[in-house]
């Protein structure tokens, strides 16, 4: 496992957070929660292809079909 995945997922929740708090400063709470959502987003699929990954990875060790 790449430490590479930590330092995307990290900078996907420090750009959503800042774009947020600009968002929330100017009076746009709306459009600041639905990017703090899209962030989520973003790094949900981002840890739902790992986990596609890890049982592929599994299925070959084991033998699986």
């Amino acid at each position: 496992m790449d430490i590479d995945i930590i330092f995307k997922i990290a900078a996907v929740g420090l750009i959503t957070a800042i774009i947020s708090q600009i968002l929330k400063k100017t009076d746009k709470d709306e459009i600041a929660t639905l990017v703090t959502l899209a962030g989520l987003v973003i790094v949900l699929i981002m840890i739902i292809n790992m986990i596609g990954q890890l049982f592929d990875t599994l299925k070959t060790v084991f033998g699986m079909y």
